[in-house]
């Protein structure tokens, strides 16, 4: 099923505990503090802006989010992100997806805890529109559905995420990041919304979501939010090694631009696209 309007006014075992919330009514509120408390600290970096998180803060209703871009599908459903808390937890998600194979290292968690301080923080600036690279920029979450008498925490309802950006082709520049003379000028004097393109980046699910749907629902969502800002095409890199990421574009429509793409380019990578 999927829901689109326009925008309106917007880890295993759980520790239980009721609240009294709205009308009195007793719900179960799912948290996991320890992994609040051990992993998901409050960012240090940029003090001077930090905002207040609050890892105990509720999943927003679905009333809440009533006006949002939305696909419900099984048991979750994808959005665009509203609360701090919910980029946080992208962020987070990001930094395990990256660390995920080095898990044997030192100091991991400090590793990972400073990846996911950066990324919150330059994810803000993206989608506030204030990193100048792209017209738009949305950080799009998939959360575990309301349930009737159950609220869960932001922390233990976020399995995904994923970032589109709506970009403008440079000049010289026919696919993202192949500029033959690099500028800072727009692609021409035709119209300025024939040169737009959308783009995805950081696909990352909960390594105990995975296999659901998330990710090509995810994207889905992402390729419908692509059409309405008025692309005509999407674009996606991935690592010339990932075969399940591949995989997983080319079941949602994505072809390999054969044209830019060779595993043996410098950072191998490929590229990916879908017409819209």
């Amino acid at each position: 099923m999927m829901t689109m309007t326009t925008r309106g006014p917007l880890f295993q075992p759980r520790e239980t505990f009721p609240v009294s919330y709205c009308r009195r009514k007793t719900l179960e509120v799912h948290c996991d503090n320890s992994q609040i408390n051990r992993h998901l600290a409050v960012p240090k970096s940029d003090s001077s802006k930090s905002p207040e998180l609050c890892f105990n803060r509720l999943q927003l209703t679905d009333q809440e989010c009533y006006g949002l871009l939305r696909r419900n599908f099984g048991r979750f459903a994808a959005r665009e992100a509203v609360l701090d808390e919910e980029y946080w937890t992208a962020a987070w998600l990001r930094a395990e997806a990256h660390w995920e194979s080095l898990l044997y290292m030192r100091h991991i968690d400090s590793y990972k805890r400073k990846y996911a301080e950066q990324e919150f923080y330059a994810l803000k600036r993206r989608c506030s529109g204030q990193d100048g690279n792209s017209l738009k920029c949305f950080c799009f979450v998939a959360v575990k559905k309301e349930e009737k008498n159950i609220r869960r925490t932001v922390l233990n309802s976020v399995v995904g995420t994923l970032d589109l950006s709506i970009r403008q082709f440079l000049h010289g520049e026919t696919y993202p990041g192949e500029v033959k003379r690099p500028t800072t000028v727009l692609a021409s004097q035709e119209p300025f919304d024939a040169h737009k393109y959308a783009y995805i980046a950081n696909v990352c699910v909960s390594k105990f979501a995975r296999r659901q749907g998330i990710a090509s629902n995810m994207l889905y969502l992402a390729t419908d939010v692509a059409t309405l800002a008025g692309t005509k095409e999407l674009f996606v890199h991935v690592n010339a090694e990932n075969n399940p990421a591949q995989e997983l574009y080319k079941k949602t429509g994505f072809k390999v631009v054969e044209a830019v793409s060779s595993p043996l380019s410098k950072d191998q990578r490929l590229l990916m696209s879908v017409e819209l």
